[in-house]
């Protein structure tokens, strides 16, 4: 069965960085969308940057362009999630996420979810 398994969160200053990975598993990598999504308390699940189906360009919502940059490692079937001049505004539970020619990177069309990893941006 379709399994991702994030890691990677943890604390980091202001200014910092982290690289987030999700392992995947039990579906074809090449032609699944995957992405990174994160939430934070009473707001909706965010896209943050996905890899499409058909081609494989990818998304970057506004709040993260030229930050961070997602990327891919098929042999380990791995996607990562680098985040660089991390801000507080950041600081939310990151989920990676799958489907099968979703409209987009948004949440609602994503059908298979790992468990999160936190990531809490503060001095």
């Amino acid at each position: 069965q379709v399994q991702l398994v994030e890691s990677g969160g943890g604390l980091v200053q202001p200014g910092g960085s982290l690289r987030l990975s999700c392992a995947a598993s039990g579906f074809n990598l090449d032609i699944y969308a995957i992405g990174w999504f994160r939430q934070t308390p009473g707001k909706e699940r965010e896209g943050v940057s996905c890899f499409s189906s058909s081609d494989g360009s990818t998304y970057y919502a506004d709040s993260v362009k030229g930050r961070f940059t997602i990327s891919r490692d098929n042999a380990k079937r791995t996607v990562y999630l680098r985040m660089n001049s991390l801000k507080p505004e950041d600081t939310a539970v990151y989920y990676c996420a799958t489907a099968y020619w979703p409209r987009g990177c948004l949440a609602g069309e994503y059908d298979y979810w790992g468990q999160g990893t936190q990531v809490t941006v503060s001095s």
